[in-house]
């Protein structure tokens, strides 16, 4: 394998900021791994649009990301990930990783035989890849799974262990409880950040699955089986070395400082615009039809 490969860094989309979860998961487990961030602030939000519409922009993000010599894209993007996967995995020229399967095969692994319940966007809800994926294993009864609109907004707000999260918390959540599921998947990258209130509201019997770090923890496996995880010369593991980070945005969003810092946990410098025109073109250049 080329050392130049396994030097290439890992890309990752989403459809705003709430993918800086994934991003800082990746870096916890593969810390020597050198990341790219797009995150296509100008059109966001993705999970209140239409298939072909997320289909093209997810096929515009991920192009723009191969333009940067990718080794790996990584789709943060739940909605992106429901609808674009399959295409992407047809049409890009490195492996691709979406968000959704890792977090139902952790799901699996965790429930101790009650039902699972999954939360996200209108949009990822709708398309019923999360329902798909665990009805492989589960009886469709043992399934729930609860749009959450508000929840976007309230993180992006800071509006954690607020009175009003309260309350959107028991709207959306009660049936999920009275349902007795043993295991919740947070199915949108914001909701990590909800994990406190989360626990408040469902109670400590109820395992939370964190898709940000089991997508992690899925792009170590995959880096590993396909010999692409980053090497010294001795061909040993890196482990004294901080892997660097480089973001790129379509458009830089109102509070975009603090907003980024919540979600990443550490401040973001050198970010670069992306012009619309731009991401249109790679998009073209991956469209088997153009």
């Amino acid at each position: 394998m080329n050392d130049d490969l396994r030097r290439r860094p890992i890309g990752v989309f989403d459809s705003g900021l709430g993918g800086l979860t994934v991003l800082r998961a990746l870096h916890e487990r593969l810390p020597d791994e050198d990341l790219v961030y797009f995150g296509d602030t100008a059109r966001v939000p993705y999970g209140t649009k239409g298939e072909r519409t997320v289909l093209a922009f997810a096929r515009q993000d991920a192009g723009l990301l191969v333009a940067q010599g990718v080794k790996l894209v990584v789709v943060a993007c739940n909605t992106a990930s429901a609808f674009a996967l399959d295409h992407l995995s047809e049409v890009l020229p490195v492996p691709v990783l979406g968000v959704i399967e890792p977090g139902v095969a952790t799901a699996l692994a965790r429930t101790r035989g009650g039902p699972v319940g999954v939360i996200g966007t209108s949009g990822t809800i709708r398309s019923g890849r999360y329902q798909e994926g665990l009805g492989r294993v589960l009886d469709a009864g043992s399934i729930h799974a609860r749009e959450c609109p508000l929840f976007v907004p309230l993180v992006e707000e800071g509006l954690m262990g607020h009175a009003l999260t309260d309350l959107a918390m028991e709207e959306y959540l009660a049936p999920l409880r009275a349902a007795g599921i043993d295991t919740l998947i947070l199915g949108c990258t914001h909701y990590p950040l909800l994990k406190a209130d989360l626990g408040r509201t469902m109670g400590p019997e109820v395992d939370l699955v964190d898709s940000a770090e089991a997508l992690a923890e899925a792009a170590a496996a995959r880096l590993a089986a396909d010999s692409l995880r980053r090497r010294d010369s001795d061909d040993r593991a890196v482990s004294d070395r901080s892997g660097e980070m480089k973001f790129l945005l379509s458009d830089i969003p109102w509070k975009f400082a603090e907003i980024g810092e919540r979600f990443l946990g550490r401040k973001i410098d050198d970010v670069r615009v992306v012009e619309l025109d731009e991401l249109e073109a790679t998009g073209r250049d991956l469209d088997p039809g153009s």
